[in-house]
């Protein structure tokens, strides 16, 4: 099988919780940048700009997450293989960011592949941060509805899996979580979007909302080097009904399949889903 592009919505959530208790309402004390970039160069200024800053609240946009300070928004993606680890026992040759806080507390953002992110952004230019920008509703708020799937899939023949990847329509889904919603609505990933009718959509917004609900509860998904910034692991994957299941039975007793579209794995069941 061939491992996805990890962390997505549920596991970023999970790690904005962990750091929340950590960094919320405290100063920064040290900050230090052990290599030049990640996926794209650090800010240059990074380190003077946090330095004394106060962590006025955390959260998340998409697959983003947002530290929020009195003197702009820290924004980091934690690409494949990134991970915040808090007060480890040991710093490890992947730790390539650390912010230690006015009560001692160290934080190091570990990324192997190094795929991940951090920027600096103004509170004011958050809204047009290019990134962030163009993302539709949030997964999970109040603005995904199936009217809005219905005006953004209207006219589309893409299949609707492809579809819901696009983060223009909406933010923050991935592979893992569109498979398994789309098995639980009964949808084929391979259904032209535009055709869908609204009632299905209606139940595919309920499916896409459980099952993210479910992994966050359960800690997201570690299918390899996800982890909680306490150690921890993320349990969603004894869930799965179709993701990662080729040639298991569904719940229907038909068998799980598997097919590869724009290189990434796609696991269905021919007779839950039309």
């Amino acid at each position: 099988m061939r491992v996805p592009p990890l962390p997505e919505l549920p596991e970023v959530e999970t790690t904005v919780r962990g750091l929340r208790p950590v960094l919320e309402g405290r100063t920064i004390a040290e900050v230090e940048v052990r290599r030049e970039r990640l996926r794209f160069p650090f800010p240059p200024d990074l380190r003077q700009r946090l330095t004394g800053a106060r962590v006025t609240g955390l959260g998340r946009r998409a697959k983003y997450g947002l530290v929020h300070t009195d003197r702009g928004t820290l924004v980091f993606h934690l690409g494949m293989t990134g991970k915040w680890r808090v007060d480890p026992a040991a710093d490890d040759k992947h730790d390539h960011f650390m912010l230690r806080t006015d009560e001692g507390r160290r934080l190091f953002l570990n990324d192997h592949r190094r795929f991940g992110s951090v920027d600096m952004v103004d509170d004011d230019a958050l809204p047009t941060y290019a990134p962030l920008a163009a993302l539709g509703p949030e997964p999970l708020g109040p603005d995904l509805t199936a009217a809005h799937l219905r005006r953004a899939l209207a006219g589309r023949t893409g299949g609707i899996k492809t579809l819901l990847l696009d983060q223009r329509i909406v933010a923050g889904l991935g592979n893992i979580y569109v498979c398994e919603a789309l098995h639980r609505s009964g949808i084929a990933p391979g259904r032209m979007g535009g055709g869908i009718a609204e009632g299905r959509l209606e139940r595919l917004v309920v499916a896409v909302r459980k099952v993210l609900e479910e992994s966050i509860a359960a800690g997201g998904t570690t299918l390899r080097d996800f982890q909680h910034p306490d150690g921890d692991l993320g349990y969603f994957a004894n869930s799965f009904r179709v993701y990662g299941r080729e040639g298991e039975r569904c719940g229907c007793g038909a068998t799980v399949k598997r097919r590869v579209e724009g290189g990434r794995s796609t696991f269905y069941c021919g007779r839950c889903q039309r």
